[in-house]
């Protein structure tokens, strides 16, 4: 027999009923869709066992990234580097620091008899004209700086056939031949000082010529050999630091 309170909690037989745990008899019920407390523990501590897996191989691969974002750096500027020194071999400094050619340069497909000529690396096209920016202390003439990369320097073309490219004024005074010569053009060997990708600044450590190669960093080296992260975090290699690349 039902009682008053039972009867109430079972109103809705027969309708859409809900689920009433008081009822003392079956009904067919459609329980609202969702999720039970077990569920979600179950569903979160999967989610969260996921993550733990995945964070540290996102963390690996952006660093890899980095690593070959820092390589790709290191290379360009070095590139640049060496290309500078390359446009300075060959020249010398005249009166009111005017750099001009020692001799004609080398063939490397021709023999060489001329004692004057020099050895020119068939890449430079172009030497460096102003030799004010080189110092006493830099007798090797590489980059004073990483900026004098950037801003770029005067050049002049080595070969004759080349100074069409770069135009000419008369110099003449007076004669009846005018002479002409090469009008210098800025040359830049950088587009701009790159960010160190393991710092997030764009500074280097900077070493010069006479530096050893782990003497560390200098803050103001007279010449510009070598360039380096100045991070001291270990590679994903596990052997070498940044600093050392």
């Amino acid at each position: 027999m039902r009682t008053a309170g039972e009867g109430a909690l079972c109103e809705g037989e027969g309708r859409r009923a809900r689920t009433l745990p008081l009822c003392p008899f079956p009904l067919t019920i459609k329980s609202a869709a969702g999720w039970t407390l077990i569920e979600l523990v179950i569903t979160m501590t999967v989610m969260a066992v996921l993550a733990m897996a995945v964070i540290p191989i996102v963390r690996t691969s952006v660093r890899r990234q980095r690593e070959l974002r820092l390589r790709e750096i290191l290379r360009e500027m070095r590139g640049a580097i060496d290309e500078f020194h390359r446009d300075t071999v060959g020249m010398q400094c005249a009166a009111g620091g005017i750099g001009v050619p020692v001799g004609p340069p080398v063939n490397p497909n021709q023999p060489n008899n001329n004692p004057n000529a020099v050895p020119i690396d068939p890449r430079s096209r172009v030497y460096i004209s102003d030799c004010t920016i080189f110092g006493v202390d830099n007798p090797e003439r590489y980059p004073p700086s990483l900026e004098t990369l950037v801003e770029g320097v005067d050049v002049l073309p080595r070969a004759s056939a080349a100074a069409n490219q770069f135009g000419s004024v008369d110099t003449s005074r007076g004669g009846a031949t005018a002479n002409t010569a090469p009008v210098p053009k800025k040359k830049k060997y950088l587009r701009e000082i790159p960010v160190d990708p393991m710092t997030g600044r764009a500074e280097w450590c900077l070493l010069s010529q006479y530096d050893e190669a782990d003497s560390g960093c200098s803050s103001n080296p007279p010449s510009l050999f070598d360039v380096r992260s100045k991070s001291d975090t270990t590679a994903l290699n596990g052997k070498e630091k940044y600093s050392e690349w």
